[in-house]
């Protein structure tokens, strides 16, 4: 819990618009694809195609729309940030595994790469001052 605090502590003292408005992106374009994932259901499935005969197939297929759709609005206006990042890491280590167990789509992976990344950096940099994590805690 210290890490955490002192982690906060950082970002709150090195925290600058772009990086918020960086957070707010990465929450709109998983929103964006959560719906995206929702109203064109045949396209999730084909990309899940090459591990249908895994276990758990189908409940991955049911969790990733949710927690990308539900999972963005919470990024973009910065609430538990850091709990949604991690519910949103399996999926997109899955997206760039996906890439080199089925046919490889360079865009995609690409794609799922810098969203990994920027949802490693938010991980450890939080949701910054100009969020509702922030805001509640000063209501304290």
């Amino acid at each position: 819990m210290d890490t955490i605090k002192t982690l906060n502590k950082w970002a709150n003292a090195h925290t600058y618009l772009p990086l918020d408005l960086l957070r707010v992106a990465l929450g709109a374009f998983l929103f964006y694809k959560g719906i995206n994932f929702m109203s064109d259901s045949a396209m999730l499935m084909d990309l899940f195609k090459p591990m249908q005969n895994m276990a758990g197939g189908m409940v991955l297929v049911h969790y990733l729309a949710p927690a990308h759709f539900i999972g963005g609005l919470l990024i973009a206006f910065g609430l538990l940030t850091r709990w949604t990042i991690i519910a949103q890491l399996p999926i997109l280590i899955g997206a760039v595994a996906i890439n080199f167990v089925g046919e490889m789509n360079s865009g995609n992976l690409t794609m799922a790469l810098i969203t990994l990344l920027a949802c490693a950096f938010f991980l450890v940099y939080g949701s910054g001052k100009h969020s509702l994590d922030y805001y509640f805690k000063m209501q304290k």
